[in-house]
Formats: C-alpha cells, sequence, structure tokens
C-alpha cells in the first residue's frame, strides 16, 4: 500500500505513517555486519561447525578440513567413476573414532541404487586404517555404525527422511548419504517439469535438515548429454557454445550434472568426477572457500586416492563441463531429469 492508503486505512496522519514505516523497516531489515563481526560470530559458534575428512590431504586442504557440517555437498558425474566409492569411504571416517579421524558416529546411507557392499567398506577400512580395524570386533563394529536404507520409491524416500530430523540427534548421527537422488526422479514416470515441484520439496528439507542436525549431508547427481541446441545454463557458456558444436564428435563426450540449475544453486559444495583423457579427475567445482581446482586420482583396494595433493586451478566452462571417455554415445538421460 501506498502512504496515502495506509492513512485513510488506518485513520492517521502522514506523521503517523511515515514513523511507523520507519519503525517496521529497522526493525525487519538485517543489520549490517563486518567481515571481523562475522568472523568472531564463526569463533563463537564453532562447536556448531566442523568438517568431515575425506583423507585426501590435497582435498580436505582445499575445503578447509573436509565436507562441511551443515550444507549439501554434492558429487556428480558418469556412471562407473567413484561416487558410490567416495561415498563408503565416507561413511566409514564418520563411523571412525575421533583419535584416528573421524567422527565417532553412526551413518546413514540411503542407498537407492544398491550399490552400497559392505565388504568393500570393510576391504577400504583394512587397507586404510589397519592399526584401528586389526583390532579385536573392530570391524564389525564400524560396520554395524552405519544404517543402509533402500527406498522403493520416491513417496517411501519422502516418509524416510521426514523421520530422519527427529532421530538424528538422538541417535548420534554424523553423516547422512543420499547415493543418488536422480534414481529416485529418474523411478517416477512423470515429465521432467511435473517432477520440478517435487524436487524443489526435496531440495528445501534437505538444506533445513542440514542447518538444523549440524551434519554434512553428501548427494550423489548422475549425468546427462548435452543437448546441441540446448541453451546455455550460464550466461558466460554462451560464448563457447559454437566450439561445443564443433567438439562433439570428439572421443571425449561433453556432459552436464542432472537434476537442473536449481539443484545446483542449492548445493554449497560441487564435486565433479570425471574421466578424460584415459585420467580420473574430481574437481572441486563449486565451493565458497576456495578456487575451482582439479586433482588426478585413481581408485585401489583403500578406495579413492589422489595422484597429488597439488591441484590445478581450472579457469572457464571447463568448470562445469563434464569428461566421460568414450560415452558419448551410451549415457543419454535426456533432458526430463533436468
Amino acid at each position: 500500500m501506498t502512504e496515502f492508503e495506509l492513512m485513510e486505512l488506518l485513520d492517521v496522519g502522514m506523521k503517523e505513517i511515515r514513523s511507523a514505516i520507519s519503525f517496521i523497516s529497522e526493525a525487519t531489515s538485517p543489520p549490517c555486519q563486518s567481515a571481523r563481526s562475522l568472523l568472531e560470530k564463526k569463533v563463537e559458534n564453532e562447536h556448531l561447525s566442523g568438517h568431515l575428512p575425506t583423507h585426501l590431504k590435497g582435498l580436505d586442504d582445499t575445503l578447509c578440513g573436509g565436507i562441511p557440517f551443515g550444507v549439501l555437498t554434492e558429487l556428480v558425474g558418469p556412471p562407473g567413476i567413484g561416487k558410490s566409492q567416495f561415498c563408503m569411504k565416507l561413511a566409514l571416517s564418520a563411523s571412525f573414532p575421533v583419535a584416528y579421524g573421524g567422527l565417532d558416529g553412526r551413518v546413514i546411507y540411503i542407498d537407492v541404487e544398491s550399490k552400497f557392499s559392505s565388504r568393500r567398506v570393510i576391504e577400504m577400512g583394512l587397507e586404510s586404517f589397519p592399526e584401528v580395524f586389526h583390532l579385536k570386533g573392530m570391524a564389525q563394529e564400524m560396520a554395524g555404525r552405519i544404517l543402509v536404507l533402500r527406498p522403493t520409491s520416491l513417496a517411501n524416500f519422502t516418509e524416510s527422511i521426514q523421520e530422519l530430523k527427529n532421530s538424528i540427534l538422538q541417535n548420534q548421527v554424523k553423516l547422512l548419504v543420499i547415493d543418488s537422488m536422480t534414481a529416485l526422479l529418474s523411478g517416477e514416470n512423470k515429465p521432467g517439469a511435473q517432477r520440478q515441484p517435487q524436487l524443489g520439496w526435496h531440495i528445501s528439507f534437505l538444506k533445513s535438515l542440514a542447518e538444523f542436525s549440524r551434519i554434512p549431508i553428501v548427494v550423489t547427481n548422475q549425468v546427462r548429454s548435452q543437448n546441441r541446441d540446448e541453451t546455455s545454463q550460464y550466461s558466460f557458456q554462451a560464448k563457447v557454445k559454437d566450439e561445443f558444436k564443433d567438439n562433439t564428435k570428439t572421443y571425449d563426450s561433453h556432459l552436464v550434472a542432472a537434476l537442473g540449475i536449481n539443484w545446483a544453486h542449492a548445493v554449497t559444495i560441487r564435486l565433479v568426477l570425471e574421466a578424460k583423457s584415459g585420467q580420473r579427475i574430481i574437481k572441486v567445482a563449486k565451493s565458497p572457500m576456495s578456487p575451482p581446482l582439479a586433482f588426478p586420482f585413481h581408485i585401489t583396494s583403500a578406495g579413492i586416492s589422489l595422484l597429488s595433493d597439488n591441484g590445478t586451478e581450472l579457469k572457464g566452462p571447463g568448470i562445469n563441463t563434464i569428461h566421460a571417455r568414450g560415452h558419448s554415445d551410451m549415457i543419454n538421460f535426456h533432458g526430463d531429469c533436468s
């Protein structure tokens, strides 16, 4: 309403109206804060913050300690690149004793695609932390701290995560993994436009759950082929649209993350796993605490291992493109998941 409409409605003078608007504006507008005051506030609330170590030194240094608490972290990449392996290693780390770099807590692992393997987790533990896992009964105890849920539908998943909010704090849960969100939505027989309201609700709920519980939430995301006539997701990518068309027949195919731009904005950390020129690479594509960096890695019996702790800084549209060597005709999730 205008000031004159308020005068008529409330039957008061202009002076009172302007005074009331000024008072309400001051009460509802957030005060300005300096970088110093934000830092002091962060130090005061340090007990509410923290990181889950990945035990990949270069990546942990880049992320200031590992996967941060209280936000959504996304792993995105083509099938078979190592996303689930990464998640299983994180689950192991969260269940580990604090003295050995873990969080000494329980883990809820929502295994949508039935890729979780207890045997693989124990193998990673024996190879990565032999001094702990060879202790009597330790392997069974660590595996027992990881609760695996396998929802059969999106409705079943929605019901499960709503129940989690009340049990996370009571049961000392220190990590929530969803592997993968895309598979849940892909199983719904609805066009992409009709899935967006469902995805929007889940984005809001997961973000609020992370903030409420102050634990790391890690979600995997799949990829889809970038349509040749598709408009760029980001304005700075428009300049390379023609170049992309010229290179679509090369041996390395260009993919984009599924779930769309709204999901991309919702996640705080995006880690891209890709295969380029015969080499697996993990990219810190989105992070408020570091520049975009790329680390070569391989997968061993101990899990994911970096070939170098020194990341290579990335620039331009290559930050968001995803390479999958030799999969240009095999991987196509189309646009209905985005």
